[in-house]
């Protein structure tokens, strides 16, 4: 049942459970290859290579047979419109031809995948990203959890500080330090569902609400955070977008308290080429990034400023290179260099945001109409090519309310419907990604099907 949501006023509820088991025997029946696959993987953990994967709304995941810039062909067959895009790692559509070209040439033409070498891949990838976010100095990782961790890592060095501080119901990958919440009685707590942690997430880590600048003053006057790492919009638990003048003030309060700001932009890079750094002018210390800049091959990244770079490179006492907890052995590999270099330089272009974004407009623009000519309390957010559809009007301001206003079975309704007619979305929330392949008829059939299956649950 939903928590609060505004779709709990105008929902029939019997109805609602009657379509979504309609729906997903429909898919049962439409996905036979897919359901023996899910069967047959016993000696896997979840039966899937990765837990996460049974996030669906229909019962089972159907298993990809192939994939090309927005679209993707099933086991059994079917082709979907594919607006997950990965949660964001296709965000340069599906196998883009210059990140394979790149990729073949090193593993088939060149050789060396795992050489704990650097290639001249690298410097040009690192410069481009400086040029899109700002800061000069990068570091390559595996994934975006990997950077975060690095990061703050680091900042707890060179500040001596113990404490990381991070959004309410933000999302971080799985950082330790992220897993934590504020509670109902406005006290901080882990966050439901953290699964082994290795202490106490209260002791290690600060919370305030996003958009919350009182908030974050009180915490950051205790004179312990190293860092807050934030994502410029909360994007995991729906997208939750600052409002006028708080990221702003974020920065001001960080520099008043000698707190670092990390910007995690591997969701909020949809904002346009240099991401929400560039798009609303940011001015952080640190960016963290993954999934999308490697055009669906394994990266992450970490930019630092000048001064910070500095900083930390004169630290005698800091072991940089073998065993201060700070690399990986197949970071910064041949491969994801490649992939990393021509990505930024051919496939997520300045051209194609424009065009991603104006598509990704044309996506919320029109979802808002279907919204309104049923008189829905829902409403519509946007970064730049990553849409998604709310069901609470005005949309949520903060983390903690955005997963109060959640309706998991009218999002598993509305995915399993759409699904069975060709369109893929996030499983996890309504949201929508554009990539340079994405079509306004690709966004035209997701709203004749949204459109339908309203109807169909409005009566």
């Amino acid at each position: 049942m939903p928590t609060g949501s505004g779709a709990d006023d105008v929902i029939d509820r019997d109805r609602l459970r009657a379509l979504t088991v309609r729906e997903r025997a429909a898919f049962a029946e439409r996905n036979p290859r897919s359901a023996a696959a899910y069967a047959r993987a016993g000696n896997l953990f979840g039966r899937v290579p990765m837990t996460w994967m049974n996030k669906n709304a229909a019962g089972y995941p159907v298993y990809v047979d192939r994939a090309r810039g927005a679209r993707l062909t099933d086991i059994d067959g079917h082709e979907y419109i594919d607006f997950c895009l990965g949660d964001t790692a296709a965000m340069a559509g599906h196998s883009p031809a210059p990140v394979i070209a790149a990729v073949t040439r090193r593993l088939g033409d060149l050789g060396g995948a795992g050489t704990m070498l650097p290639t001249e891949d690298a410097a040009p990838a690192g410069a481009e990203l400086s040029r899109r976010f700002g800061v000069p100095a990068w570091s390559f990782t595996l994934t975006a959890t990997d950077a975060n961790r690095w990061a703050i890592r680091l900042l707890r060095a060179v500040t001596g500080r113990p404490r990381i501080l991070v959004n309410s119901y933000c999302y971080h990958g799985s950082v330790d330090e992220s897993l934590i919440v504020v509670g109902a009685d406005g006290r901080p707590r882990s966050r439901d569902g953290n699964v082994g942690a290795p202490g106490d997430v209260t002791l290690t880590s600060r919370v305030a609400e996003f958009n919350d600048l009182d908030g974050l003053a009180r915490e950051l006057a205790h004179g312990d955070v190293a860092a807050v790492l934030m994502e410029p919009a909360l994007t995991n638990i729906g997208i939750v977008l600052p409002e006028p003048g708080y990221l702003a003030g974020v920065r001001a309060l960080t520099l008043r308290h000698g707190t670092y700001l990390v910007n995690d932009e591997t969701h909020t890079f949809s904002a346009g080429p240099g991401g929400a750094t560039a798009a609303w002018d940011l001015a952080p210390d640190v960016v963290t990034i993954g999934k999308a800049i490697g055009g669906g091959i394994p990266v992450g990244a970490y930019g630092l400023s000048a001064e910070l770079a500095a900083a930390l490179l004169s630290r005698a006492d800091l072991d940089l290179i073998d065993m201060g907890g700070v690399g990986g052995t197949l970071a910064g590999n041949p491969v994801s260099m490649a992939a990393t270099r021509a990505t930024l330089e051919e496939v997520l272009t300045d051209a194609a945001f424009a065009t991603m974004i104006e598509t990704g407009a044309a996506f919320a623009d029109g979802v808002q109409k279907i919204i309104e000519g049923h008189a829905l309390p829902w409403s519509v957010s946007r970064i730049g090519a990553r849409v998604e559809y709310r069901f609470a009007s005005p949309a949520p301001r903060t983390g903690t309310e955005s997963a109060a206003r959640a309706d998991a079975d009218l999002e598993d309704f509305l995915h399993t419907y759409l699904l069975n007619r060709g369109v893929l979305l996030t499983p996890f929330h309504n949201m929508a990604l554009m990539c340079p392949d994405t079509t306004l008829d690709d966004v035209a059939r997701h709203h004749e099907i949204f459109a339908a299956a309203l109807a169909e649950l409005l009566g």
